[in-house]
């Protein structure tokens, strides 16, 4: 019975986490999340940390907001996931920072477990799009451009970008697209970041 209650609990634990790293990885608070939820912010906290048991109503709810299958929340556990498939057209279009300025993000693909974070999107500048170059997260971040002409910068540096041209660089220094040349224009960005149990 207790080693039963030992299992819950870790698995309510990892349920919890897995959650609050999506959350994390979407860049929404607490209060944004419960709201697209329909939950209190108590409750997603409890099931943040693990405090409650989630029923699947619940946790249906929670992806739906964070636009990821249910079974996302159940593979913190798995030891390998090797491979992540996502046909032409059908990445998952989600909300970052940029969306607010005009930059569309399609992430087209899930993190491979182990001990790297590693997150693709393809990114999308047009009419509706303005500069921004004042992103800043942690981890190391690789663009390369498919279509389209801009000016991107990297701390103090510029850097006019056509098609085939890359950028690898360490994304704690603000960096963006400073002047749009021309549009659309669409970049591959693939930002990486190990892992950490103490994410805040």
């Amino acid at each position: 019975m207790a080693r039963a209650a030992m299992t819950g609990t870790k698995l309510e634990a990892a349920i919890g986490a897995e959650i609050r790293r999506q959350r994390k990885k979407q860049d929404m608070t607490v209060a944004a999340l419960a709201e697209a939820a329909g939950l209190s912010q108590s409750m997603l906290s409890k099931i943040e940390t693990g405090q409650t048991s989630p029923s699947l109503t619940t946790l249906a709810s929670v992806a739906e907001a964070l636009a990821v299958p249910v079974s996302s929340f159940f593979s913190a556990g798995e030891r390998s996931r090797d491979v992540s498939y996502v046909p032409a057209g059908e990445g998952i279009r989600i909300d970052r920072r940029g969306t607010r300025v005009g930059h569309i993000y399609q992430l087209l693909g899930h993190s491979v477990r182990g001990p790297l974070e590693v997150d693709p999107y393809l990114i999308t500048l047009d009419e509706g799009s303005e500069p921004y170059d004042e992103f800043k997260h942690e981890g190391m971040e690789f663009i390369h451009v498919l279509q389209g002409r801009m000016v991107y910068r990297h701390g103090d540096r510029s850097f006019t970008l056509d098609p085939g041209d890359s950028l690898f660089f360490d994304a704690m220094s603000p960096h963006g697209p400073a002047e749009l040349l021309e549009l659309p224009a669409i970049y591959l960005s693939i930002i990486s970041n190990a892992e950490r149990s103490d994410e805040s």
